[in-house]
């Protein structure tokens, strides 16, 4: 690519980052297969969401659906409930469209091609190129934010997207392209970071324009709001609401019942009171004994269900992080 780096340069550019990632990378269970469905699994459940924040979510799943056949025939509940506590729920039910058209319509057969991999629902361009040649070998680049942030410090940045695609194809090692576009993303998570990047040991100094001057990119302000829950119990079961399916958010979820406004009784406390965060807003809520006028003016989206019951059901990550507390306690 024209104004990018001579070829001998891309060539050391490329023996260096392996090197790297071939010593430091980190050691997580989706890395030691080859297997496209816990590939393709990892990618999904990674969108947004911190390496962290996933192992746990991720060695339950593929316990629970082990392979993709498991998995097309298990209820959407089933397999919300599994989700609850990492968020963007659609993921979790296009990954579970995408596994009854691979069983019902390819006959258990995986597409072998990035192309072919963007014809299943919920995956784009990024993630279609990132199994595919993780799982698959075939020599396409991936750019996710990581990629971008790492391609635009070395190179000055980019008019668009497509520009920074258009780099990371230059740069990728066709022997290697899964390891290389891992070694790529792993460098933005792990050294080139958002804030105080780790310039001094990056294997990709040498090239880089940036090297740690006027890299930092303002964040945007986070929002912060109060929520205030009703919490009933009787006899070990406890009342909760469901989302409505055209919701924007948790679309059918199930939840505590939101107060419309703080009990009346004068300085009652809270029940507990929690720290959530949802994108870019955070929370702090407050959960109440549900005032028994809230309990009957419930409509029929309101049912009582047993530990035994709704710790099986898709609940909203809040809602499973409060009953696990509170529940647990009556």
């Amino acid at each position: 690519m024209e104004g990018l780096l001579p070829p001998r340069a891309i060539s050391q550019l490329r023996r260096a980052l392996l090197r790297w990632y071939d010593t430091h990378r980190r050691d997580l269970p989706w890395r030691r297969t080859a297997n496209p469905y816990p590939i393709w699994v990892s990618e999904i459940m990674l969108q947004q969401t911190r390496v962290a924040a996933v192992l746990e979510h991720y060695a339950r799943w593929m316990h629970r659906f082990p392979t993709v056949q498991v998995l097309a025939k298990a209820r959407e509940q089933s397999v919300l409930a599994l989700w609850s506590g990492l968020g963007y729920y659609h993921r979790a039910r296009r990954l579970h469209q995408a596994a009854k058209v691979i069983v019902r319509e390819r006959k258990g057969e995986f597409p072998r091609t990035a192309e072919g991999w963007r014809e299943l629902p919920g995956i784009g361009r990024y993630t279609a190129a990132a199994i595919a040649s993780i799982a698959l070998g075939e020599p396409v680049a991936v750019v996710d934010g990581n990629v971008e942030r790492v391609l635009d410090r070395m190179f000055g940045p980019s008019a668009s997207r497509e520009r920074n695609w258009q780099r990371a194809e230059a740069l990728l090692d066709r022997a290697r392209p899964g390891d290389f576009n891992q070694a790529m993303m792993e460098l933005g998570a792990t050294i080139c970071t958002p804030r105080a990047p780790q310039c001094l040991i990056c294997p990709l100094k040498r090239w880089c324009q940036a090297r740690g001057a006027g890299i930092a990119n303002p964040q945007p302000a986070r929002k912060r709001r109060q929520l205030h829950y009703g919490f009933a119990c009787d006899g070990g079961s406890v009342l909760l609401v469901q989302r409505p399916q055209a919701a924007r958010r948790m679309a059918g979820m199930w939840e505590l019942p939101e107060l419309p406004e703080l009990p009346a009784a004068p300085g009652e406390e809270p029940l507990d009171t929690f720290r959530h965060s949802i994108t870019d807003t955070d929370y702090e809520v407050a959960v109440h004994h549900a005032p028994e006028t809230l309990i009957q003016s419930l409509n029929s989206t309101a049912r009582w269900f047993s530990r035994k019951q709704w710790k099986n059901m898709a609940l909203t990550g809040l809602t499973r992080k409060v009953l696990r507390k509170l529940a647990s306690a009556t």
